[in-house]
């Protein structure tokens, strides 16, 4: 079962690495949009910016909706980014507990 198991759980990882950094990209890219460091009229910097918004938007748009308001300051990424390292803690556990078992 490990055979199995434990490169699946790998690619579980990997995959949710990269989602936390495209949510870390998206804020990034967000910021530098709403201060007028890079311009969206750059086609380059609009796909980047649209692929970054539609990835993240089915995950950050129900949690924004539960938060309270604080004004200006979005938190829903970083609640993401919490849960995904929860999430991350949680599979590591089990990988080490599957191959512990195996040894």
């Amino acid at each position: 079962m490990e055979v199995i198991l434990g490169p699946f759980l790998r690619v579980v990882l990997i995959a949710i690495d990269l989602y936390m950094w495209i949510v870390v990209i998206g804020v990034v890219l967000s910021w530098l949009v709403a201060f007028n460091v890079i311009n969206t009229s750059n086609k380059f910097v609009y796909m980047i910016g649209d692929f970054c918004y539609r990835a993240t938007e089915p995950i950050l748009g129900p949690i924004r909706r539960r938060l309270p308001n604080l004004g200006g300051l979005d938190i829903s990424p970083l609640v993401v980014i919490l849960g995904l390292v929860w999430i991350e803690f949680m599979i590591n556990d089990l990988i080490n507990k599957l191959y512990r078992v195996v040894s």
